[in-house]
């Protein structure tokens, strides 16, 4: 049976890590990193999310703002908000809520949050940094499904990793990661996507397969050759309400020597993810290091 990777109890872990941090930097500068939340709209899973992120905030001595706005905000209002939001000293880091509504320009609204406090990593120059081999802030589920591997001493430098899903926040940055030339990475990154023939044949040659692409229990156990490695950023809803990832968890558990639960698995790391840019972004912003 395959080892579980617990990123619930993994992320307790560097969330303290990170509150040691940020005492320290409040001791030693007087500067409490800060966090500004941008809802808007009702959507619930959202709402969570961002509740959930604020929670992490203040457990780990950081300051937290929410902005929710309703539905029927205009993309210029918005803009102001991130606007008001860049030029505040005491917010670090800036997190627009996504989705937003069908009236906002999302990749307009990425590319106002002023680059040094976006935290979330999407913006052009930040993705920009990361391409060229020299990144600043990682989107944060890619770098925690980078963290469970480091942290359970999983190889990567020379392995092949096959990642199903090519979006802006998972896939595509998780690849740029995984090709650094870093600890941690180093690895031969096969990206696969809705277009991919025949994902099967490519997931079976992978030594770490992570999948994130939005489709409950997609990866059966005959697509992943014994022994792999498996990361699930998959978050499904299911008719029952309850949560479940993109690999068909109980197949594949019997042949991979490695797993990650839905829920309790990537997830939790996102978030914790997020904290550490937000100290990372405090540090930068106050000529530390």
């Amino acid at each position: 049976m395959a080892q579980i990777l617990d990123g619930k109890k993994l992320a307790e872990t560097m969330q303290a890590e990170i509150a040691a941090d940020v005492a320290a930097l409040v001791q030693e500068t007087g500067v409490r990193p800060g966090l500004a939340a941008v809802l808007v709209g009702d959507n619930p899973a959202s709402q969570v999310y961002v509740r959930n992120k604020r929670k992490a905030c203040d457990k780990a001595g950081m300051a937290s703002w929410l902005h929710q706005l309703p539905k029927e905000t205009t993309q210029a209002e918005l803009l102001a908000l991130v606007a008001r939001l860049n030029a505040d000293p005491q917010v670090h880091g800036i997190l627009v809520q996504l989705p937003l509504p069908r009236q906002i320009d999302e990749s307009a609204v990425i590319r106002a949050v002023a680059p040094l406090k976006d935290v979330d990593g999407f913006g052009p120059e930040n993705l920009g940094l990361l391409t060229a081999g020299t990144p600043r802030y990682v989107a944060g589920t890619p770098l925690g499904v980078q963290q469970i591997l480091i942290r359970h001493n999983i190889p990567v430098e020379g392995r092949h990793v096959v990642i199903v899903g090519r979006s802006n926040i998972v896939g595509k940055p998780l690849a740029l990661l995984l090709m650094q030339k870093a600890a941690g990475a180093n690895a031969t990154v096969t990206v696969c996507h809705s277009r991919s023939r025949d994902i099967a044949a490519l997931t079976r040659q992978a030594d770490i397969v992570v999948m994130a692409i939005g489709q409950a229990h997609f990866l059966k156990a005959d697509m992943v050759r014994p022994g792999a490695v498996v990361i699930d950023v998959g978050t499904n809803r299911m008719p029952d309400g309850k949560l479940t990832g993109d690999v068909d968890f109980q197949g594949v558990e019997a042949i991979a020597s490695a797993i990650t639960p839905v829920p309790g698995g990537v997830g939790p790391m996102t978030i914790t993810m997020l904290l550490h840019n937000t100290m990372q972004a405090a540090r930068l912003q106050t000529g530390g290091t």
